[in-house]
């Protein structure tokens, strides 16, 4: 429809509450938004000036569809759903990949740990938070079980208790060593059950229980006890997990700031309990279409919804035309009163400055940073003659060590970042001894040739190709393209002396230096970084996760001795040739002495065959 009948159609509609949904000519939806009026509010898109972004979005509208909602509470919710279900490209979306993790605890296990998760799940295990980073949950687990003594190693209990010594946490106090085998299941009970009142704010608690345990223990003499308990109630008081960590997911307040600036627009907030500062968390989103009132209300909905915690006072920097509906919405959600306001002035207004502030400052910085990566993204295309910026970048690395071993990473850079979902590892398949020329003519043309086979794990192709390698590699590379008949130019990262990115290379030998552009020269050198990291992690899983089992049912080789062992002899196969001197080399007396029997007995520590991996599987990234 022409922008005058949409114009007519708007005009005939109910003023009613309700959601409307913006169409393309294909049937997509392209916004979906909510009204008070219906009439006023879709009729206003077709009249009158809008912003550039909202111009675009009404340009490409051929049509719309209403849905009459008995309340603004109704059209809210029903909003909220579509938004949730088409993700349209011109609303609010904030980034799927955040996630704000939970610690999971499997009581059914003999030796329950504490571990990491990204939702609840109907399993029957204990789930807490969720805290606002999978960093940040990691250290609420070492802090909880440093405080109460629990390990945080790799050993697996009852099966490794009195197979090595303690490690350093014990003997650093961290730890109260339950691999050794005079420490009883009880004592690991009741540490974990410590741990857990931490992580449910009962820390005030546990501090008066131990207190009374030491007093009590003082009052019979058993003084090496009381200190114990002293020394622990110390740790606990001066450890801030009450207000920094176990608080986060029991935050009493947020305070909101928004900022819309040039080229990017921040929502950051500011969580607080008991009147203190917990942590900050923000976001950063494109300019939206709304005027800021919505696009607060529209972020706020988002943001809880999937943090799936709500506080019980929410402070807006500024008024909102749906602050009821919405308040509504948040309480029923979080299931008990979550109360809007939006604060004037005094302590509550301070602390909204305070999140408008940080809005603003990680708003600007963002934009900082694009124009930095827009600039070495020009410079590149200037300098290797591209037709246009190299949004994507994908950068190809080989590792091998031995003719069983050779593997390749694809790493790959999109507007100057990492874009680990679509990093790829390959398995070298055509060769029985290391060649790298050849090995990374198999990589490419199996990389080309699933885009050219509609392969959607291989679906977009790059602006540049980047090669760790010389003049050859560039050249084989570039073969490979040309040959495939596309058209994708290729180049080569040239390291120095002392192994740091010196130039590109063309495929007939020309060198473009980037020593007079820090920016660019640094960022080649991240790019060329990155994927030799991520080959020598792709080899060194297969080898370390295929040879370790054969030595794992040695007693007195643990995780560090036998990567001790594998790093020095490199294969299991050496190992069991290996004489007792050789073994002493890397490991004590008595565990060489183990190791030199175990394999003195027929048939135990051959060679395993390495398993065959897809070449297309995505490296697994936190």
């Amino acid at each position: 429809m022409m922008v005058n009948e949409l114009y007519k159609k708007a005009m005939d509609l109910p003023q009613k509450p309700g959601i409307y949904q913006m169409l393309a000519s294909d049937g997509e939806i392209l916004y979906v938004g909510k009204a008070k009026s219906l009439r006023n509010r879709v009729s206003s898109y077709f009249s009158g000036s809008h912003s550039d972004k909202t111009a675009i979005m009404v340009s490409k509208v051929q049509d719309f569809a209403v849905i009459v909602c008995a309340s603004e509470f109704e059209a809210l919710v029903l909003e909220n759903s579509l938004i949730k279900e088409h993700a349209p490209r011109y609303n609010i979306l904030l980034k799927d990949d955040k996630g704000y993790p939970y610690i999971r605890l499997d009581a059914k296990s003999a030796y329950p740990r504490f571990s990491v998760i990204a939702k609840q799940q109907d399993d029957g295990a204990s789930y807490y938070g969720p805290y606002g980073k999978r960093a940040l949950t990691r250290e609420v687990i070492h802090a909880v079980c440093h405080a109460v003594q629990l390990p945080t190693c790799s050993r697996v209990f009852p099966r490794d208790i009195g197979r090595e010594r303690p490690c350093l946490n014990h003997h650093m106090g961290q730890c109260k060593g339950f691999c050794l085998p005079n420490k009883s299941k009880a004592d690991y009970d009741r540490a974990l059950l410590e741990a857990i009142m931490l992580l449910q704010g009962k820390s005030a608690d546990l501090i008066g229980t131990l207190r009374q345990e030491m007093e009590q223990a003082a009052a019979e003499l058993r003084f090496e006890l009381a200190g114990s308990l002293r020394d622990r109630i110390r740790a606990l008081e001066n450890l801030e997990i009450r207000q920094n960590v176990v608080s986060l997911s029991v935050a009493d307040t947020d305070a909101i700031g928004f900022y819309r600036g040039a080229a990017k627009s921040a929502f950051a907030v500011l969580h607080y309990g008991n009147g203190r500062l917990l942590d900050k968390d923000y976001e950063l989103i494109d300019n939206p279409l709304e005027d800021s009132a919505e696009a607060i209300s529209a972020i706020v909905r988002q943001y809880y919804g999937r943090r799936e915690r709500y506080p019980a006072t929410i402070y807006l920097p500024l008024e909102i035309d749906d602050l009821e509906p919405l308040e509504e919405f948040l309480s029923q959600e979080a299931g008990h009163r979550v109360k809007i306001t939006v604060p004037q002035r005094g302590e509550k207004r301070q602390l909204v400055e305070a999140a408008m502030e940080n809005a603003k400052v990680e708003a600007e910085r963002a934009a900082s940073q694009e124009e930095k990566v827009r600039g070495i993204l020009q410079w590149l295309q200037k300098a290797l003659g591209l037709e246009a910026p190299p949004l994507r970048i994908e950068a190809f690395d080989i590792s091998n060590l031995g003719a069983d071993d050779i593997v390749a990473a694809m790493a790959v850079f999109v507007n100057g970042r990492p874009l680990k979902r679509d990093y790829r590892k390959f398995r070298i398949k055509s060769l029985t001894a290391p060649d790298d020329y050849h090995s990374m003519e198999e990589v490419l043309t199996r990389r080309f040739q699933r885009y050219l086979d509609g392969d959607s794990s291989f679906g977009e192709l790059p602006d540049l190709v980047l090669i760790d390698g010389g003049a050859t590699h560039a050249a084989v590379a570039a073969g490979v393209v040309e040959r495939l008949g596309l058209a994708v130019p290729v180049f080569g990262m040239v390291k120095d002396a002392k192994h740091r990115t010196r130039a590109l290379v063309t495929k007939d030998g020309s060198e473009i230096g980037m020593g007079a552009v820090p920016q660019v020269f640094a960022f080649i050198g991240t790019v060329q970084e990155e994927t030799h990291r991520f080959a020598i992690t792709y080899q060194r899983s297969l080898r370390m996760g295929n040879y370790g089992s054969a030595l794992d049912d040695i007693p007195g080789v643990g995780k560090k001795r036998r990567d001790d062992l594998l790093r020095h002899f490199k294969t299991v196969k050496r190992i069991r040739e290996a004489t007792m001197e050789e073994l002493r080399e890397v490991v004590p007396k008595n565990t060489a002495e183990a190791i030199f029997g175990y394999f003195a007995e027929d048939g135990k520590g051959e060679d395993t065959t390495l398993p065959e991996t897809e070449e297309g599987d995505e490296e697994t990234c936190e």
